[in-house]
């Protein structure tokens, strides 16, 4: 009898834990599908600290502009946001997109000068965990990261930190560090979301220890407006998904080889992102591939 008793008890308790995981899953999922919509976002970076008495700080930066999020894939655990300029109210820019994978194993973090280390991550280390794979304007990678979502207090947010490339607004411009390694925190807000950074600028080399130039907080602020704002992007999506679909079924194909990846920057003094954005958007399959082996470094 007291057997019987301990064997319902067990029962109950794995029914009611397996419970409590689908419905925090289902608020993490409600957090991230949160960031899709139309908003207005100001970019704001400022260094605060560097460790070299003769460091003469970077200018803050600041900008911003109106953003669409578009929902472009939605499985049970993967959700993908494609995000939308709109430049000077007419001009639409693919800007970057975002995948969050859930309990996933398979990661290529940034190492240093545009080399990705594949590493499989164990399965109990990334129970209940979202990875966030942050890619270019191309679909080429940037950043990967895996945390757990945080439901609390009424707050709800994900913070993780990683190892990326130089951001886009300082990837010409300086040659004096080679790593970023990106404090990312998002969190939904009462009018949208925040993706607030601590980060630090480093110079990597092989065999040494990394060396921290500066400190840098960033702040970018998602306002969520009337999504009839974002309609020119809504449409030009719609004309150019089938083009960017195939160009990430392109990058899937790589990074599914599961292997170590070193990207060239250029091509005939050509980034990616410019090959592509000057492709017809009926370009066949085979096209597109060519064009994306070139920037593989065998």
């Amino acid at each position: 009898m007291k057997i019987e008793k301990v064997i319902v008890g067990l029962l109950a308790l794995i029914s009611f834990s397996t419970s409590a995981q689908k419905d925090k899953k289902k608020q993490d999922v409600e957090a991230i599908k949160s960031m899709c919509g139309c908003y207005e976002v100001t970019f704001k970076y400022s260094e605060t600290f560097s460790p070299k008495e003769d460091y003469i700080k970077s200018k803050d930066y600041a900008t911003g502009g109106l953003e669409w999020a578009e929902l472009i894939e939605d499985k049970e655990d993967k959700l993908s946001i494609q995000h939308l300029l709109i430049v000077r109210d007419s001009m639409i820019v693919k800007h970057w997109r975002q995948d969050w994978l859930y309990e996933n194993t398979d990661v290529h973090h940034y190492h240093k000068d545009n080399v990705w280390k594949y590493t499989s991550l164990m399965p109990e280390d990334v129970k209940g965990q979202w990875t966030q794979k942050v890619y270019q304007v191309d679909d080429s990678p940037r950043y990967s990261g895996s945390a757990t979502w945080v439901h609390v207090d009424g707050r709800h947010y994900w913070e993780n930190k990683t190892d990326a490339p130089l951001p886009r607004r300082e990837y010409t411009k300086r040659s004096d560090y080679n790593v970023m390694v990106r404090g990312n925190r998002h969190e939904i807000t009462d009018y949208g979301w925040i993706h607030e950074q601590d980060n630090d600028k480093v110079i990597r080399k092989n065999g040494g220890e990394d060396i921290l130039l500066a400190k840098e907080k960033g702040y970018n602020i998602y306002t969520k407006v009337a999504d009839e704002k974002c309609q020119l992007a809504r449409i030009w999506w719609q004309d150019n998904q089938k083009f960017w679909a195939s160009v990430r079924e392109e990058w899937d194909d790589i990074y599914n080889r599961n292997t170590d990846l070193s990207l060239k920057k250029s091509v005939d003094e050509k980034p990616l992102y410019k090959f592509l954005f000057g492709m017809d958007i009926k370009t066949k399959q085979k096209d597109i591939s060519e064009v994306v082996a070139k920037f593989i470094e065998e």
